[in-house]
């Protein structure tokens, strides 16, 4: 189970970083999207909104990838890129559903972390008076 972790760590803190990266650098190419994707995708590039999303997912996924070497962090960095992975996996499913592949291996990877983590996130589903 170990060495699933530290894959699916890897992937998953490769994937946002690269991507992240992506977004400032424009070293990949941008497939089209359909146009009510484009309009929402320019609204969160004209407000400024998409640069701290990037910015989250280039330091989150670099500390994902750090927590290998660190052995600590990597509930951190899923506290972070948790909810940016659900928000792409909705994304594509409502306005750009033929992009669904790398959000589905998205979803796979951070639900199997947050299993093997589940330990350190007890603590979110406990009723305090």
């Amino acid at each position: 189970m170990q060495i699933a972790n530290i894959i699916a760590r890897v992937l998953l803190g490769l994937i946002y970083f690269v991507f992240g990266l992506n977004g400032f650098l424009g070293f990949l190419e941008v497939p089209a999207v359909p146009e009510v994707a484009g309009s929402f995708l320019g609204a969160m590039a004209t407000t400024g909104f998409m640069s701290l999303v990037k910015a989250l997912e280039v330091g989150f996924g670099a500390l994902l990838l750090a927590s290998i070497v660190l052995k600590r962090y990597a509930p951190l960095a899923l506290t972070i890129l948790t909810p940016i992975t659900v928000v792409i996996f909705f994304f594509h499913l409502f306005m750009a559903p033929a992009g669904m592949a790398t959000p589905i291996v998205l979803a796979i990877l951070n639900g199997f972390l947050l299993y093997t983590y589940k330990d350190q996130f007890a603590g979110l589903f406990v009723a305090h008076a």
